[in-house]
């Protein structure tokens, strides 16, 4: 199975029941095409960089998923097929990437460790050597 992450913009004329239905139906597709969702982010909503259809906001959702290719394809069809999106996109995620993001978190997670750790004692400084006085005539 490939991992994909799909995100989209809702509508902020919708209101917040509608979202949360709108939501949870399309996570209920992923479960229907035999995916499994690792993670579901949603941002609330956001000033748009540019408007999108007149709207100056939108509400932001990322779904990220494994599945087969039909799950991407059911998803879009959907979007299209709704005008409370306003905008849709889904991107393959590379394999690669999550075990790049794994090793970067063990490296950062090991600093921190080590930065809290308690610092050895410092070793004690040497004696001053007594100074030799020297009488001048």
């Amino acid at each position: 199975m490939r991992q994909y992450e799909t995100g989209f913009v809702l509508s902020p004329a919708l209101s917040e029941e509608e979202t949360t239905q709108f939501i949870q139906q399309m996570a209920e597709i992923v479960a229907q095409k035999k995916g499994h969702m690792v993670r579901q982010d949603i941002w609330g909503k956001r000033r748009l960089a540019f408007p999108i259809k007149r709207f100056q906001e939108g509400v932001y959702v990322f779904f990220t998923y494994d599945g087969g290719g039909d799950v991407s394809v059911e998803l879009e069809r959907r979007f299209k097929q709704t005008d409370a999106v306003i905008r849709f996109m889904t991107v393959l995620k590379d394999p690669r990437d999550l075990v790049r993001r794994k090793k970067k978190r063990r490296a950062e997670e090991a600093a921190q460790a080590q930065a809290q750790a308690p610092a050895p004692a410092p070793a004690p400084a040497p004696a001053p050597a007594p100074a030799e006085v020297k009488e001048e005539k």
